[in-house]
């Protein structure tokens, strides 16, 4: 019974199908240990080789495992049911196997034991990029890296080999030997020699291959390379560089857009740019690229948008100084303003307002009237 490559994606006419595992249990007590009857069937549905499932599983329980590959026997110590196994291969799967772009099992490795990386190419998609290699498989794949890459070099190898097998049993000169010479009235076509791609992914960096990029660019994409601006004074440069970041003057979305560019700039060069952080945003603060309230709510929340969350967060921790001295520095103006309109009242004195007249009040005239001491 087949099953999807990718389980999760429940449509029945999904196109890359797989064998459900099957698990048997031999041996008692110390000696026990399961056998994947059918992981070559699998391993070949999944474009891998049967010994990197099998060792995920070891990997995952924490068990002993064992190939026998002339035999086609694939082991894991201990006793483990087929479903549970199953849902293991998901795993590997989800991490190994399918495309993080499209989610399509289309891909091959690319391993390079002398860099210790391990690439990862879709075929549907065109994706290409690099595995995480914290994973305990990661360090079996790179010793036992795949037989063949895109170029099927290693199919072709023994393809040559195999040709050269049946020619020397049929009799027929190798290709070391020299052939004898052609008869005279006979004249043989030249060979053509098939060129075999080369694994390397590398770009030739070196002068003569630059030189002869540059005249392959026409002169119009020639304008607009910043080749020669190398070559100026570090003034110049600078005002090449605010040519670029003036759209950003009272214009709060491409301010926004800027301190998104910076912290990707800060990801390619974190090890030198990390520390300088609070310089950086206080330079173009003080060159009016960017405006208070827009570095105070930047500062606010990290975005995983651009970058990893946990750069933001450093980003916003390292930037923490010079947000600090911002908003001191909002706080202080406030309080400056306060005191200067209390400063600021005046005291106007009008001349026609009416001012109440005060008047005295003379105390009424009683005379007192004249006692007549004889009349008493």
């Amino acid at each position: 019974m087949s099953v999807n490559v990718n389980r999760s994606v429940s449509d029945q006419f999904y196109r890359y199908k797989m064998p459900r595992l099957i698990a048997k249990v031999e041996g008692k007590g110390n000696g026990i240990k399961t056998v994947i009857v059918n992981m070559v069937d699998v391993a070949k549905a999944l474009n891998r080789p049967p010994t990197y499932p099998t060792k995920f599983f070891g990997c995952e329980l924490g068990a002993q495992t064992q190939f026998d590959v002339k035999n086609d026997r694939y082991i894991v110590n201990g006793s483990h049911e087929a479903n549970k196994l199953q849902d293991m291969l998901d795993g590997f799967i989800k991490k190994f196997v399918l495309c993080p772009e499209c989610e399509n099992p289309e891909t091959d490795l690319h391993v390079n034991p002398k860099k210790q990386t391990i690439g990862n190419s879709c075929k549907a998609c065109g994706y290409r990029g690099m595995l995480d290699t914290n994973h305990k498989l990661c360090t079996f794949i790179l010793k036992n890296p795949p037989e063949s890459g895109d170029t099927g070099t290693g199919k072709k190898e023994k393809e040559k080999k195999n040709r050269k097998g049946k020619d020397k049993e049929n009799g027929s000169v190798s290709s070391n030997e020299t052939p004898p010479p052609p008869p005279p009235e006979e004249i043989t076509p030249p060979q053509v020699v098939e060129e075999e791609d080369d694994d390397d992914w590398g770009e030739d960096t070196t002068e003569e291959a630059q030189r002869r990029r540059m005249d392959e660019i026409s002169d119009h994409a020639k304008n607009l390379t910043l080749s020669e601006d190398l070559e100026r004074t570090v003034e110049e440069r600078v005002n090449i560089l605010f040519d670029f970041v003036k759209f950003c003057h009272n214009n709060k979305k491409a301010q926004r857009y800027l301190l998104h560019g910076f912290e990707c700039v800060v990801a390619m060069h974190q090890s030198q740019l990390i520390s300088k952080i609070p310089h950086i945003l206080k330079e173009m603060y003080d060159a009016d690229l960017l405006e208070e309230e827009v570095i105070l709510s930047w500062a606010e929340k990290a975005s995983k948008k651009y970058v990893s969350k946990e750069l933001a967060k450093e980003i916003r921790v390292k930037a923490e100084p010079f947000i600090k001295w911002l908003k001191e520095a909002e706080e202080e103006s406030s309080g400056n303003e306060e005191e200067d309109e209390d400063e600021n009242i005046e005291v106007v004195y009008s001349t026609t307002a009416s001012v109440p007249k005060v008047e005295t009040v003379k105390p009424a005239n009683t005379k007192d009237d004249d006692i007549d001491i004889d009349a008493i």
